[in-house]
């Protein structure tokens, strides 16, 4: 975790160095008091999740011995009963393709040239969707659904099995996703494209918390707060540096 923290920051610094050198006018722009507060809030979850982190306890047997599936509300309680590795590694791919997918907007001419600015406000919705989402996990630590199974025989005595809300998978796709669809109305505001757009961006994040769910590893709960602040932060991240929000 500490390693990811430090890669988060590194975006941070890269892209304050892109947006130094950028020069061409862009659809977007800097704002100290857009950055400035993101970068405050990406350091301080960042770091509190670290220290957080460091300082929680791996389960214990005696958490988990008398835990039962009742012990789950009943809106949740269907992802105890599920145990799909399929589930699990799809959803992996799932992340890690939306986690790139961003520089796919740069096949579009006019988006490729404004590179210098899209590419830091990319760097900074990454960087907040993550640290929010380790930070409130370090902080709830509520237990995965498969810690209430009886019938999965992984392992339930670590740091991660007490890390479910909310989801990152599903937080991070969305905000890939979201960004995707925010940047491309943008540049395209009449686009006939724009409905199909936005629908891939809010189907794909969605099955990924599906899958989520399926795999045991999250419920309903996690994967809909995940949902949420993946498509806010990924939405007002480029809103807010619109050249003309403030006309809107």
């Amino acid at each position: 975790m500490k390693n990811y923290i430090v890669l988060l920051l590194l975006c941070l610094i890269l892209g304050n160095t892109f947006a130094q050198d950028s020069t061409r006018q862009s659809v977007y722009k800097f704002r100290l008091g857009v950055d400035i507060p993101i970068g405050l809030l990406t350091a301080g979850t960042g770091i509190g999740a670290l220290i957080k982190y460091k300082k929680n306890k791996p389960l214990t047997l005696a958490d988990v011995s008398n835990l039962k599936p009742t012990d789950v509300n009943k809106f949740d309680r269907y992802a105890v009963y599920q145990h799909s590795r399929a589930a699990a590694i799809t959803s992996d791919v799932f992340q890690y393709t939306a986690a790139i997918s961003p520089v796919f907007l740069f096949i579009d001419k006019n988006i490729r040239k404004d590179w210098k600015t899209i590419v830091p406000i990319w760097m900074e919705t990454f960087a907040l969707t993550s640290t929010l989402t380790m930070f409130t996990k370090e902080m709830v630590r509520r237990k995965r659904p498969y810690v209430y199974s009886e019938d999965f025989n992984g392992n339930k005595l670590s740091k991660s099995a007490a890390a479910s809300f909310f989801s990152g998978h599903t937080s991070i796709t969305t905000a890939s996703t979201y960004f995707i669809a925010m940047v491309y109305a943008d540049y395209h505001p009449t686009s006939k494209w724009k409905p199909l757009v936005w629908t891939g961006a809010a189907v794909f994040p969605a099955l990924t918390g599906l899958l989520r769910v399926k795999a045991g590893k999250h419920y309903w709960t996690d994967v809909i707060v995940g949902y949420t602040v993946g498509a806010l932060v990924g939405s007002l991240t480029p809103f807010l540096h619109r050249r003309d929000f403030r006309k809107k």
